[in-house]
């Protein structure tokens, strides 16, 4: 089955500094890692891929029997220079994200931008028929998003040299990326992988967070989690007397918008972690909670 078909690497381009702090964070530490980890199993025999790529690698027509592989596809490369420019990426656009956003939320975004690489396949599929594609660009494809997303003006250096701003690098190359899907390239490279990393960061990153919250009401219903992080605890479990005093502070404009606004900020606490909050969302808190602690008759006032 695997020698019938072509196999498609989704390669990604490799960027060059853009003047932020570039020392590594844990889950980009960890996808690096891994990544090159199963390279070095695969060319010492250890993982022979001859095994690996028709097992591990994403076939629309496979997916039944290797229903791990929309995940697994993401860490195998079919030779160094494809793991190199995959991995030079994530080092250089992976931290300023992760640090933004919080680790969980950031290996979440990278699962499903590469998990809408397989996506695209799928949706293709009478289009590009029975490829099987190995390579983490469409994740990859996905933090570029994110990153001209965050800074949308930051200067990315092709080949260490030409400096242009991340939206329009970004924009370039989802350009390309769909021209090459349209025409059906056949230069070995899986273009709708990075179509589908593109599309579907962009979905997650616009709808994801609303999608969440409205899934969340729908399965937990008034029910809120407490959160805690490097601030104060600012919900917490309260007596009937103070229920009753916080139900009439919230019949007050003022009162009911501190506390919307609270639970706003809790909510993408939940979501992206700490990390992704202004300053002024954070000086927010740190007075709630100062409020909070002074006494519940002085909280929303």
């Amino acid at each position: 089955m695997f020698e019938r078909r072509r196999v498609v690497y989704t390669s990604s381009p490799g960027p060059g500094g853009f003047g932020v702090d570039l020392s590594l964070t844990p889950w980009v530490k960890r996808l690096l890692i891994a990544n090159m980890a199963i390279f070095l199993a695969m060319a010492l025999g250890l993982l022979p891929p001859g095994w690996a790529v028709p097992t591990l690698g994403f076939a629309v027509p496979d997916l039944l029997v290797h229903p791990w592989s929309p995940v697994t596809y993401m860490f195998l490369h079919g030779g160094f220079w494809h793991l190199f420019m995959n991995m030079l990426a994530v080092f250089f656009f992976g931290p300023p994200l992760e640090r933004k956003w919080g680790g969980r939320f950031f290996a979440k975004y990278y699962l499903v931008a590469g998990l809408g690489g397989a996506l695209f396949s799928l949706l293709l599929y009478p289009v590009i028929g029975a490829s099987l594609m190995i390579g983490a660009s469409g994740a990859v494809f996905g933090l570029l998003l994110a990153f001209a997303m965050n800074w949308p003006d930051a200067p990315i250096y092709i080949w260490g040299i030409l400096p242009i701003r991340a939206k329009w690098f970004v924009g370039i190359l989802g350009f390309f990326a769909l021209f090459a899907t349209i025409s059906g390239s056949g230069d070995g490279v899986a273009h709708w992988a990075h179509l589908g990393g593109l599309a579907t960061g962009y979905v997650y990153l616009r709808y994801g967070g609303r999608f969440g919250r409205n899934l969340s009401r729908l399965l937990w219903k008034d029910t809120a989690p407490e959160v805690r992080s490097d601030v104060e605890v600012v919900r917490a479990p309260r007596s009937a007397s103070a229920q009753a005093r916080s139900g009439r502070r919230r019949s007050g404009r003022a009162g009911g918008d501190a506390l919307d606004r609270v639970d706003q900020i809790l909510d993408k606490i939940r979501e992206t972690g700490i990390d992704s909050l202004s300053a002024e969302e954070r000086a927010f808190l740190d007075d709630m909670s100062r409020r909070y602690r002074e006494g519940p008759e002085r909280t929303f006032h």
